[in-house]
């Protein structure tokens, strides 16, 4: 079974994947976008663009996850912001036509709660400041450029099923997408401030610096 969980970037994808992945025995998490960063770190900055729009990344990605879903016994999640129809038909739409249990989700929100969601990144602003860098990341304003369009296309029937996480946390979006999808994960025993620690260093090993 693949989970893959869409939404706009500062909506929770990836924060959500880990918590299913930390209470779901023998999942795994397969992120598309380690795979588009590294086809963008091969051109020259100047053609460097979404690299969603290369038809080797949407390729890559599906014969990865074919291989993952077909290899490996335990749930596959892939967190990854597709807002195009056709992108969305020729990775996610490809797999279920190769047999796939896919079950798509879209994280939304409230234009504002996601906008809060992305100010309080500080920590990723703090540490690129001390090595140098804009201390208004490229990728979080072009984040916030996005946002209209991403939380209007993913509202669309086609990008079903939508769950909004404005007034719910991390978890427990994890066990709406659980029921849903016929899973059942551990229970959540963690406290607050052991969440916040753990959830902060997901975030810091998927600080993007280009």
């Amino acid at each position: 079974m693949l989970l893959w969980i869409n939404g706009p970037f500062g909506g929770g994808k990836t924060q959500t994947a880990y918590e299913i992945h930390r209470r779901l025995p023998g999942s795994v998490v397969c992120d598309p976008e380690h795979a588009g960063f590294g086809l963008r770190r091969m051109l020259p900055p100047e053609l460097r663009g979404d690299f969603r729009d290369l038809t080797s990344w949407r390729q890559g990605v599906v014969e990865v996850l074919d291989l993952a879903l077909t290899r490996h016994d335990g749930v596959v999640i892939a967190p990854m912001t597709v807002t195009d129809s056709g992108h969305f038909a020729e990775t996610i739409g490809r797999l279920r036509e190769l047999g796939h249990d896919v079950h798509h989700f879209a994280l939304l929100a409230e234009r504002e709660t996601v906008l809060r969601r992305l100010r309080e990144r500080g920590l990723e602003r703090l540490l690129r400041s001390a090595i140098g860098k804009n201390t208004v990341p490229h990728r979080e304003s072009w984040a916030v450029q996005q946002l209209d369009h991403c939380l209007e296309r993913l509202a669309e029937p086609e990008f079903a099923e939508q769950l909004w996480t404005d007034h719910t946390t991390v978890p427990k979006t994890a066990d709406r997408i659980a029921v849903l999808a016929g899973l059942e994960l551990r229970p959540n025993r963690e406290g607050p401030l052991r969440t916040r620690l753990r959830q902060a260093r997901v975030g810091l090993r998927h600080i993007r610096f280009d």
